[in-house]
């Protein structure tokens, strides 16, 4: 049996799982390749124009892979974390790609709780169900995949002098078609970056308990107490934050880390499909120039400059 994967969502997080539990199983994997134009314009093409970005890349991923596999993997993500929960958007992920999508294949679209190792083998022996019903050798491929899913690392850590957090949705930290390369765009100003998965997960804990309400989604605990961990424990020089068009949970996660920042560089980059790379240039080596003057000693009277409303950083008169 040919599974398609599409590389789009959290696909950054979970695809070392996915693709070890469904080869163990004997299934032959299709992986949708690394988005690019056409992918983008067609899952344009297909999708609801009020949706997010990566909404319609995936839509573009999906239909890339329709004609190219027995059954695609769709997985509806509905909670990561115990009484917590992600974007409803991948709640109703399937309802939308069905509507959307004519002649899809078969969908494996089991609701995947992943908060629990027993959660997640149910949804397990339920994926598996159209590829093998034997229980044994369902375990051992979720075994399998588990234990690589554990050993994998996930970030960026770039050993430069001066470094920028890199904050956001990993299908847009990690997909460099829509983030268009951002990475090394930085590093060959000399800027490294540091991603949130760098923090660990007692740290991002510890600063979302400081907040006067418990999250109710879990990206925007995580984005949240990453970006206070790095900026209280000096880990980078400046921070961007990588935020997708119309996100309800970016608009909110921004502005509380706003507030904690006070005057640490901090930049806010909204990507969608109109998103131009001139301005989208223009605006990080304004960034990395802004933190090699402060780093160079330039703004040592921070008093005399204005304000920028757009990145809340310091800038130069007349800036």
């Amino acid at each position: 049996m040919k599974i398609g994967i599409p590389r789009g969502l959290l696909y950054p997080k979970y695809h070392i799982f996915a693709k070890a539990f469904f080869k163990a199983l004997g299934a032959e994997l299709i992986i949708s390749p690394a988005t690019n134009k056409k992918i983008l314009d067609e899952g344009v093409k297909l999708c609801a124009d009020e949706a997010c970005l990566p909404m319609k890349v995936f839509h573009g991923h999906v239909a890339w892979l329709r004609d190219r596999c027995d059954a695609l993997f769709i997985p509806r993500f509905m909670s990561i974390e115990k009484n917590e929960h992600i974007c409803p958007m991948f709640c109703g992920l399937i309802e939308m790609l069905k509507s959307n999508i004519n002649g899809l294949p078969r969908v494996i679209d089991e609701p995947i709780y992943s908060f629990h190792r027993d959660k997640l083998f149910k949804w397990a022996r339920r994926a598996a169900a159209g590829i093998t019903s034997d229980r044994q050798r369902i375990k051992a491929a979720f075994d399998r995949a588990w234990d690589m899913q554990g050993r994998t690392s996930l970030g960026y850590r770039d050993e430069y002098d001066l470094k920028i957090a890199l904050i956001g949705h990993a299908y847009n930290v990690f997909d460099e078609f829509v983030n268009m390369d951002i990475r090394k765009k930085l590093n060959k100003m000399g800027i490294g970056i540091v991603t949130g998965e760098c923090v660990g997960k007692s740290d991002i804990e510890a600063q979302a308990a400081k907040l006067f309400k418990k999250p109710f989604w879990t990206f925007a605990k995580e984005y949240y107490g990453a970006a206070l961990s790095i900026f209280k424990n000096s880990m980078a020089d400046g921070m961007i934050y990588l935020s997708s068009f119309s996100c309800g949970i970016d608009s909110v996660v921004t502005e509380l880390i706003k507030i904690e920042l006070g005057d640490f560089p901090f930049m806010v980059l909204k990507l969608d499909e109109h998103t131009g790379e001139a301005g989208y240039n223009t605006r990080l080596e304004a960034f990395a120039d802004m933190l090699k003057r402060r780093r160079a000693g330039f703004d040592n009277n921070l008093s005399q400059y204005g304000q920028c409303g757009i990145c809340r950083t310091r800038s130069l008169p007349g800036a």
